[in-house]
């Protein structure tokens, strides 16, 4: 079994990067356009790389440090020798698949304009070919680190099942570290020339989107790339492998045999032969409708779904005996929670829904009402994924017969996580396009195109708003879910490292489980206040620079002088380099310090609490600010007076509210709860050993 699992899992790792190759090269065939066109792609992918080279030197340090910290503790006994190798390739991979997908987004966006001047079927073809790049680029990569790992660990240093998946563990906390620099550094890079090249161009001077008079219109274009890009593919990359890890882990304290750890593992396989399969499917009419561009969507994703359903129940079945096949419907819970929070997204960011339109309305008013009611109702969605998950929670738990066994449960509620994600390779390609089709948008304006090719990439932009906060919605369940068997994790690395001399008392009438609860409710609002000030920041900073050179550049808006992009790019990468920092310490070193004082009691209430407070906090900002942008977007179709009306200007100041919700702190807030947990796994020795309370 463990032989096949082994084989299966490396087979599918290496087809999954074999079809991002091959879509890759499909990508690189296309027409680039006129040399106008290359010229304006070279700008944003000689800015982007830039940005990144600077980003994994500073990151690099960290991770020097860091992995300087596991060797001692390793040297003294409270971690195995694997860990801090294991943190080392996690953050490597997962850094890795950012870069890939950035690189094959900025290659594609030109190309995507071009193939919107022909027709939007061509030109969704191309973008969408260019995310399958990157969706399959993290799950190839996610199950080759896994599978080499296991095969290490087995066949040359030959662990038992045990310490295997232990190790294992472990490096997820690499891969979320490097998750969240590279979603909170490219968010602060990409938000803040987004809401200063907005503020500046759109309200006051009163210049379109993307016009090549303003300043910050190339940093604006890089930021789509590192932020929604580089930084999505990272955050993925580590929602997935931690859902499989998490879910192997706790198979085999539930059932202590490595066909526990086989079930998320093939499942996973699976999905990427699903996937690849179904990315054939999407496709759309010649019509700018958006029904019609979901409809192709959804035909891809929600085929992808059904098949790996139907597939996973002999798997399950042969491998757990008949007697488990409750897990299976533990696995299918998970599926269907993330379609359903996939539509209750869709349902209040769309323009196609109520919610958007009757937003959209509120900016006739001005911008305070469109503020007001655009906080409201990003308040009101989170209803129905806090529902949607907690169903799946009891569900889960119930069908894999943890009213009985609790082990058994908290294994049936982390394969649902794995269900949710189990197709992200067609998932994450419906995601990953919607930056490249912003940025064929912006070219297209740059470069003087037809009218006719904006229209096309608008819509295909207008659909990636909606496909994103989609997404979002996935690894925001996903996170949940993961979270709490990372929890259950914890407990028994505590068990493990403490022996007879433990007492887990998770009970609210004890005073550091308490105590511990309310710290972790408050750590994703000091997370998402730390992120919010960081791109405010920032965005003043282009502001400044943007206003300087309409006053000083002769005849910049007249469009007879030149802008000075680079200083604009500049400005935003050495502020968000800057300001990511005390972020990420702030998440590495609370667990660590709630620990000291509180001791293990207290860390299960701290992980309770940021789990709570970080799904609501992060449903709430993704929603919000994807509403707020597809109702400027919608406006733009010509509503309430269309582009340049007072409607439109206060949807704007909206979109820019929203920015920083959606794009940097609330998709982050998820990388958050879940390195807390796994920072609190690593360092559970010193915990259990050394603290106050």
């Amino acid at each position: 079994m463990d032989v096949i699992m082994a084989l299966a899992t490396l087979a599918c790792a290496i087809i999954a990067l074999g079809f991002a190759g091959l879509k890759a090269y499909k990508v690189l065939k296309f027409e680039p356009g006129t040399d106008r066109m290359r010229q304006i792609s070279g700008f944003v992918r000689t800015g982007a790389s830039a940005y990144l080279k600077r980003q994994y030197k500073i990151v690099g340090i960290f991770f020097a440090g860091m992995f300087a910290v596991l060797v001692v503790m390793a040297a003294l006994g409270a971690l195995t020798w694997f860990v801090p190798f294991a943190f080392i390739t996690g953050g490597f991979f997962s850094g890795l698949s950012g870069f890939i997908g950035m690189t094959i987004a900025t290659r594609s966006n030109a190309r995507t304009a071009q193939a919107c001047s022909n027709s939007l079927n061509r030109g969704l073809n191309v973008a969408f070919s260019a995310g399958s790049v990157m969706g399959f680029t993290v799950v190839g990569l996610g199950l080759l680190d896994i599978s080499i790992w296991f095969i290490l660990l087995k066949y040359v240093f030959k662990l038992e099942i045990a310490d295997i998946t232990s190790a294992m563990l472990t490096f997820s906390m690499g891969a979320s570290s490097m998750a969240l620099f590279a979603r909170v550094g490219g968010g602060i890079f990409t938000k803040a020339a987004d809401v200063g090249a907005d503020l500046v161009g759109k309200v006051e001077a009163g210049i379109p989107e993307d016009d090549p008079r303003n300043p910050a219109v190339i940093a604006d274009n890089v930021g789509d790339n590192v932020g929604d890009v580089a930084g999505m593919g990272a955050d993925l990359y580590e929602s997935y492998v931690g859902s499989i890890i998490s879910s192997s882990a706790l198979g085999v304290v539930a059932f202590s045999d490595i066909k526990a750890m086989a079930v998320p593992l093939l499942i996973s396989a699976l999905g990427v032969i699903v996937s690849i399969f179904c990315t054939s499917l999407v496709r759309t009419k010649e019509s700018t409708n958006q029904r019609n561009l979901l409809k192709a969507l959804r035909r891809g994703t929600n085929t992808s779904a059904v098949i790996i359903a139907a597939l996973a129940f002999p798997v399950i079945w042969f491998i757990l005996g008949k007697e488990n096949i409750g897990v299976y419907f533990s696995m299918i819970s998970g599926l269907a929670a993330g379609v359903l929070i996939g539509a209750s997204t869709e349902y209040f960011t769309s323009d196609t829904y109520n919610p958007t339109k009757k937003l959209a309305q509120t900016a006739s008013t001005g911008s305070a009402t469109i503020a007001i009611s655009g906080m409201s109702l990003g308040m009101l969605s989170t209803s129905l994924p806090i529902i949607i998950v907690g169903a799946c929670v009891m569900m889960a738990f119930g069908f894999a017969g943890g009213f009985a066994n609790s082990a058994n449960g908290l294994y049936g509620i982390s394969v649902a996580a794995v269900g949710m994600l189990s197709t992200l390779g067609i998932t994450l390609a419906t995601d990953a396009y919607g930056p490249i089709a912003d940025n064929a948008g912006g070219i297209a304006e740059m470069t003087g195109m037809d009218p006719k090719v904006r229209e096309r990439t608008d819509a295909l932009d207008a659909l990636g708003n909606t496909t994103a906060a989609t997404g979002k919605g996935f690894a925001i369940g996903s996170a949940a879910l993961t979270a709490l068997a990372l929890i259950a994790s914890y407990v028994e690395k505590v068990k493990e490292v403490g022996g007879a001399d433990i007492k887990i008392d998770m009970s609210l009438m004890n005073p550091t489980v308490l105590t511990g609860l309310l710290i972790g409710a408050a750590l994703p609002f000091i997370f998402a206040a730390l992120t919010m000030e960081s791109v405010g920041k920032a965005a003043r900073s282009i502001v400044v620079e943007v206003r300087r050179q309409f006053k000083e550049i002769k005849g910049l808006l007249d469009g007879t002088g030149e802008a000075d992009y680079a200083s604009c790019v500049d400005l935003c990468a050495k502020a968000s380099l800057k300001e990511m920092i005390l972020p990420t310490i702030v998440a590495v070193a609370a667990p660590i310090a709630v620990g000291l004082i509180l001791g293990y009691n207290g860390v299960i209430g701290m992980l309770a609490g940021a789990t709570a407070t970080g799904f609501l906090m992060a449903v709430f900002m993704s929603n919000a600010g994807g509403a707020w942008d597809n109702t400027k977007k919608y406006i733009e179709t010509g509503v309430l007076g269309g582009k340049g009306s007072n409607a439109h200007k206060a949807a704007v100041v909206g979109d820019t509210v929203g920015d920083p919700f959606k794009d940097t702190s609330g998709p982050s807030i998820n990388i958050l709860i879940k390195l807390l947990s796994v920072v609190s796994i690593v360092f559970a020795g010193i915990v259990v050993k050394f603290h106050i309370f």
